[in-house]
């Protein structure tokens, strides 16, 4: 299979994403763990099984020596393309952002690892005090168990909108089921990263106001998804991160 570097779609810093005339190929480094690639490709053979608009995972194959998932492609933008490129029209593509991420938490498959095991697992592995790593796992155990589909990281670059304006989600390498409001902190973050406060906040009234979600309930889930970040050990992150851990309310 050829893939030259005029097909590559992203770079990312362990993959490499190419288009294949209809198909994405995602080739991941040697350093890549074989058991999360694997991994990646159950989420989303699990996740195709919710009859959620996704792209069919369609091989799981190597490639070069490398490992590689075969995905069906959509063409289309990304809503992050569409918000940039129509900014009179961000309020309305907000809306279907909410809508379709209360549609991926309507869902449930019970299969998936689970949102509180892997955020233990990260607040055990964040280069944090003891005392902090303790006050994190005391209030992520306290948090409501739920077992909604959440995707891990939800943002409009992971949502591709079809010429006929039909909505499909990517990447779902995070996916685990949990507490929904989780799955919101994340998102709220990742607005935040993405230098874009004002659509953060904007995100998060928003989420409350339709799915009738009390906002200090998403608030409280900020510094447990913020500590689990951490571990990804992105350095023009970490002082970032920290700040959100920081408001552990020590109670």
């Amino acid at each position: 299979m050829e893939l030259g570097k005029d097909k590559i779609l992203a770079l990312r810093n362990s993959k490499t994403i190419y288009r294949h005339g209809d198909k994405v190929i995602k080739v991941f480094d040697e350093s890549f763990s074989k058991a999360d690639i694997l991994n990646e490709a159950l989420n989303q053979a699990r996740v195709e099984e919710t009859g959620l608009n996704i792209p069919k995972l369609l091989e799981v194959t190597t490639i070069d020596g490398k490992w590689a998932l075969v995905i069906e492609y959509i063409e289309g933008k990304t809503l992050e393309q569409l918000m940039k490129e129509n900014p009179g029209k961000k309020d309305e593509y907000l809306e279907l952002f909410v809508r379709l991420q209360m549609e991926v938490h309507s869902k449930k498959c019970p299969l998936l690892n689970k949102l509180k095991d892997k955020m233990n697992r990260k607040i055990s592995q964040a280069d944090l005090s003891a005392t902090t790593r303790y006050d994190l796992h005391t209030r992520l155990d306290g948090m409501p168990k739920h077992d909604k589909v959440c995707h891990g990281d939800f943002n409009p670059s992971n949502i591709i909108i079809r010429p006929d304006g039909v909505p499909f989600i990517i990447d779902w390498s995070h996916a685990t089921q949990g507490n929904a409001s989780a799955d919101v902190a994340r998102s709220y973050l990742l607005f935040w990263l993405n230098g874009d406060i004002d659509g953060a906040e904007k995100y998060l009234n928003l989420f409350c106001e339709r799915s009738d979600t009390a906002k200090q309930y998403v608030q409280k889930w900020i510094p447990i998804v913020a500590a689990s970040q951490l571990v990804k050990g992105k350095k023009n992150e970490r002082e970032f991160l920290l700040h959100w851990v920081d408001v552990v309310d020590y109670e």
